[in-house]
């Protein structure tokens, strides 16, 4: 429907698609000196209006896939731009630490998601993290949910939505209320609540653009190869603190070392 370098069409879904893409691919090359979400200038390209009034959009292995939402929970999947930062950094993961996706280190791999498909929006809206909403999702949830604003929030897990119709937002902040559950792989959506804190933590008390230090260290940490494919939180945690003194100073590496330790996850 829209090539790159072509105008847009008269579907404003693809042309949100397009731009949604293009804001990834920016965030990566600008912030991060990454070509596309491989490093080596993977084309990225999308479908959308995907099945019939299809509740989802996600990353294939190969490209992105978009619903148009069934109109009544969930509008158009390429409204909000972190859901397609998202569902691209699915990518980005696989081509770097490649998280196993179950129990914790599948919900790092949704975390890291959640990271830069925030760090999408807000490189995108110039916003810095006062400015931010940390929402995941945000205008996303149709006219049948009467309580809720996104499907996730960073800055304070489990109040995203509280409806009759959606339930209440089971996510946790806080290792004390991590949920042991052999669904959603492990829980692999409701735990990554507990990172997501955590670098929201980190990103506000180091203030100013959190594509900078924070989603550096972030961007380090899964490009570096000292990662295992199986990481849990300690591991993850660890590597960033790691991470934060190498690439800059003792002090962001003890600001890290804060933010694990006020989710209740061990770096030592």
């Amino acid at each position: 429907m829209r090539a790159e370098g072509e105008p847009p069409t008269t579907d404003d879904t693809a042309n949100r698609a397009y731009a949604g893409l293009g804001a990834t691919f920016d965030l990566f090359l600008n912030a991060f000196g990454h070509d596309s979400i491989d490093g080596a200038g993977l084309p990225l390209t999308a479908t959308v209006h995907y099945d019939e009034k299809y509740d989802n959009a996600f990353w294939n292995g190969e490209q992105m896939v978009f619903g148009d939402g069934d109109g009544e929970l969930f509008l158009d999947f390429t409204i909000p731009v972190d859901v397609i930062g998202h569902e691209l950094s699915h990518g980005f993961t696989q081509y770097s630490a490649n998280l196993a996706y179950y129990g914790q280190s599948g919900a790092l791999n949704e975390h890291v998601s959640d990271v830069f498909g925030t760090l999408v929006k807000q490189y995108a809206l110039g916003q810095g993290v006062e400015q931010a909403d940390w929402l995941i999702g945000a205008g996303l949830l149709g006219p049948a949910v009467d309580k809720g604003t996104a499907l996730r929030s960073m800055k304070d897990p489990g109040t995203a939505y509280d409806d009759d119709v959606l339930g209440k937002d089971p996510q946790p902040g806080h290792m004390d209320h991590y949920v042991r559950t052999g669904s959603d792989n492990g829980g692999v959506h409701i735990n990554s609540g507990i990172p997501n804190r955590a670098f929201y933590l980190l990103a506000t008390e180091l203030g100013g653009n959190a594509w900078e230090r924070p989603g550096r260290i972030w961007y380090a940490t899964m490009t570096g190869g000292e990662l295992t494919e199986d990481a849990r939180f300690s591991e993850f945690a660890r590597v960033t603190v790691a991470t934060a003194r190498n690439l800059y100073d003792e002090a962001t590496a003890e600001a890290v070392r804060r933010a694990w330790s006020g989710v209740g996850v061990p770096t030592s």
